[in-house]
């Protein structure tokens, strides 16, 4: 399932209301600056049709639908999250503003309040207004206990001020303390008042696991069929389908997401054309199994490579500084020096990877470019771990007291098994004995929220600008169903974090940002992996898409819920089948496109 990066900032960072729907109108500036956008460049073709169904998987199934609280952040989340539009968006290729649940924008002089006009169009997908009121209890939710949600409690109380409200129509977002983009932290969404009947049960949890709510975007969930599928119906009577930004996208009639539990199976499922798409990210599909494919060579599949511009997930090893072993630095630097990174790209990843330097890349200006991964060495291992006191065993695994420099490596992707023993032999040499633990994505993701890894291999995205504040702030450190997987708890970090957030120059921000990246580089508790500028994908030709088949800030093409470029065509489809079934063959077609390519 393909992510859409920005509307999921916007929906986890903007989402504000006031403490309490007690209040008295305020009176509306009347010196307000009010802006829209009806210029932005159109990204869907108008050649796209109405109909069709996609079908996806899923490798584990949800614990649970709820956006927040325990488990929550896992399976279809994303999808859910990406029907539930923001005031505002970012157009995908130039980062210009974009109306959506508002129709009109203006800034306050304090450069901590942003005006807001709805649009009095959007309704609920049960058929309810949407109105001031709905951004009101959005604050309340959030910071309600109830939702068993600490890192939204604290964000919700800590960083924004209030809503106000003038009318059922206009609205102000207020932040705390003046922010530079202020846009970016108040694009927000409403919660639906009226579905939680004014209030955030105390048994919120167990109430709402699987309950459907009321959103305000393209598509709602239809049918759960708990262990097997997800499907998700469109709306065909969504009120936005006939704005201007919005023609063009979201075209199929339903998306199903039925569980398949490993890669190599889903892949078999696509060539019998029972999924219609697969990503061929990693390079034994695309240069050997996808290569190899009789419905590839016969032209009734079809790949692409396509550049895309985004900010790189923080894909690397996280370590449990927890853990007794993971206290000293000089074994956390110990434990980066031992990965081969280099030998893994190179020999098994056949350089189609570079290696990630850090956490924060893809950002401009706020990354540190001159911060450099730790390399395999294992005289430097060698130095630390003396330094430290440890001493090779009888088996060549470290040893001090009680303690082994033994660790439990949790990943939740199967295909990562081969290159995860790759490391594992390269780190023996150096000492380190890596034991893998394959779980299934749920299983793995609540072990690793609940802080229960030693070691965690995953990713970490972020939005439009670096955040730190969830992943290396000790607020968010020593507890579950928080995003510091490394439990980080620096005083001279969290003042460097404290003042980038508090900051409202940009060149300042910048400067810390990037005094943060050193400042984490030091503490040596991330290990990042690897990355790559593209996304590689194989589909069956009867899937259409416009002249540029995705945008700069695009993760995937098939976005059903972020850009939702694509269309089906049963002409397409009927003339395929019919070419199927008579042995009749097309040329095989590899795409290449480099539009939003870097350097």
């Amino acid at each position: 399932m393909v992510k859409h990066l920005f509307r999921f900032f916007f929906i986890v960072i903007g989402i504000i209301c006031l403490v309490s729907p007690a209040f008295s109108l305020e009176i509306l500036p009347t010196d307000i600056q009010w802006l829209t956008n009806e210029s932005a460049p159109i990204i869907a073709s108008p050649k796209a049709k109405k109909g069709g169904t996609y079908r996806s998987y899923l490798t584990t199934f949800p614990i649970t639908i709820r956006t927040v609280g325990p488990d929550s952040n896992a399976g279809v989340r994303g999808a859910i999250l990406g029907n539930q539009l923001s005031l505002t968006n970012i157009h995908y290729n130039t980062e210009e503003i974009l109306p959506e649940l508002a129709t009109h924008w203006a800034y306050g002089d304090d450069k901590k309040t942003m005006y807001f006009k709805l649009d009095r169009r959007a309704l609920w997908s049960d058929g309810t207004k949407v109105t001031a009121d709905d951004y009101l209890f959005t604050l309340e939710f959030m910071r309600s206990k109830n939702i068993v949600a600490p890192w939204y409690n604290n964000y919700y109380s800590e960083e924004i001020d209030r809503v106000i409200k003038y009318d059922d129509y206009t609205i102000a977002v207020v932040s705390k303390k003046a922010i530079p983009e202020l846009h970016l932290r108040v694009g927000i969404s409403p919660t639906p008042r009226h579905f939680y009947k004014g209030t955030v049960s105390e048994d919120f949890v167990k109430r709402y696991n699987w309950a459907i709510v009321p959103n305000t975007g393209p598509y709602q969930v239809s049918k759960i069929n708990k262990g097997k599928s997800i499907e998700f119906e469109r709306n065909k009577d969504w009120w936005a389908k006939d704005l201007r930004n919005f023609k063009g996208r979201y075209n199929v009639d339903k998306i199903i997401y039925s569980v398949i539990r490993e890669e190599t199976a889903a892949f078999e499922y696509f060539k019998k054309g029972e999924v219609d798409a697969f990503s061929l990210a990693l390079p034994s599909f695309w240069h050997e199994k996808a290569m190899d494919m009789d419905v590839y060579l016969k032209g009734y599949v079809k790949k692409l490579w396509f550049h895309n511009d985004v900010p790189r997930s923080a894909f690397g090893f996280y370590l449990n500084q927890d853990k007794e072993i993971f206290k000293d630095r000089n074994v956390r630097y110990a434990f980066a020096h031992s990965i081969n990174m280099q030998k893994l790209l190179q020999d098994v990843l056949r350089g189609d990877y570079a290696r990630l330097q850090s956490g924060t890349v893809g950002y401009g200006k706020y990354s540190n470019k001159g911060i450099r991964a730790r390399t395999y060495n294992i005289g430097k291992v060698d130095q630390l771990m003396t330094q430290s006191g440890w001493k090779r065993g009888a088996d060549g695994i470290w040893e001090k007291g009680e303690l082994r420099f033994s660790v439990k490596l949790l990943f939740g992707y199967k295909d990562y098994t081969e290159w995860l023993v790759v490391l594992k032999e390269e780190a023996k040499k150096a000492g380190l004995e890596l034991n893998l633990q394959l779980l299934d994505g749920s299983t793995f993701l609540k072990m690793a929220s609940e802080n229960r890894h030693e070691v965690a291999l995953m990713g970490l995205g972020g939005g439009l600008r670096p955040q730190f504040w969830g992943s290396y702030h000790s607020t968010n450190a020593h507890k579950p169903q928080s995003n510091n997987l490394t439990n980080t708890d620096d005083p001279e970090l969290d003042k460097l974090i404290d003042r980038y957030r508090e900051s409202t120059d940009e060149e300042e921000r910048i400067q810390l940002a990037k005094e943060i990246q050193v400042k984490i580089h030091e503490i040596g508790a991330f290990v990042p992996t690897f990355t790559r500028d593209y996304f590689r994908v194989a589909y069956w030709r009867w899937w259409q898409f416009p002249e540029v088949p995705a945008t700069r800030l695009s993760d995937g093409l098939f976005d059903s819920f972020g850009t939702g470029l694509y269309w089906f065509d049963p002409d397409v489809k009927k003339e395929t089948m019919e070419a199927m079934q008579s042995g009749k063959t097309f040329k095989a077609e590899t795409i290449t496109d480099t539009t939003f390519k870097v350097n």
